[in-house]
């Protein structure tokens, strides 16, 4: 169980020899999210599992008893029926001794951080509300409802807003991630504020989460990923 309560899939290491892999801030809204016709891979190919090379066929194996065990318990689908991935999960194979790393330090971060669920979750969704990201905010409403977030919160996150009922310290959160991952300058008055609140491992801790995330984000955005 991660420090925040919130069970995550530990991943490890992958060996170094394997090859590479295959031969405006408001969000646009539910209804992209949903009136989507573009296959489950975007940009690119479901890689089949019958045709992976070695190195991505062990990673292929290590998600799906790990992540999509963890997506499966949510409701949160991350496969197709014939067992191809999805999501984020699907370009993890394009590289993966890129993505070994990725998962350790995803795991390093939900594992020790000091954030509470609920503020953890309120940085990923405001992340994915920036870059429009469909396929991170499917699954994160599942997630932060475990997190204890309302879904209506939830929602007002994920479309650019933030919601007068939200926590105090949910509020400066999505404050925080809005001014870095829109403006890339936090000005003295919410940095004081939030120091106060998280303290500087905290912040750092907030810090963490977006790295990963926007490697995610970055992932689904770059390769038009959509929400199943």
């Amino acid at each position: 169980m991660d420090s925040d309560g919130i069970r995550f899939p530990r991943e490890t290491s992958i060996a170094s020899e394997f090859p590479t892999g295959f031969s405006g801030w408001k969000h646009k809204g539910a209804a992209a999210m949903n009136e989507s016709a573009r296959p489950l891979g975007g940009r690119l190919p479901l890689a089949d599992p019958a045709t992976l090379a070695t190195a991505q066929r062990e990673l292929y194996d290590q998600l799906i008893g790990s992540w999509v065990v963890f997506t499966d318990k949510l409701g949160i689908r991350s496969t197709t029926e014939d067992g191809r991935l999805i999501g984020p999960f699907n370009a993890l194979l394009l590289h993966p001794e890129v993505t070994a790393k990725l998962l350790e330090f995803q795991a390093a971060e939900s594992t020790h951080t000091g954030l509470s669920p609920s503020v953890r979750e309120v940085v990923i969704i405001v992340l994915g509300s920036v870059y429009g990201a469909d396929y991170e905010l499917y699954a994160h409403k599942s997630v932060a409802r475990t997190a204890g977030l309302a879904d209506d919160h939830v929602v007002a996150l994920s479309g650019g807003s933030i919601p007068e009922g939200l926590g105090e310290h949910e509020q400066l959160a999505a404050r925080l991630t809005q001014a870095l991952a829109t403006r890339h300058h936090v000005d003295d008055d919410l940095y004081q504020q939030a120091e106060s609140a998280f303290g500087a491992k905290g912040l750092f801790d907030i810090a963490a989460v977006m790295g990963v995330y926007h490697t995610v984000c970055t992932m689904l955005t770059l390769f038009e990923v959509p929400a199943p």
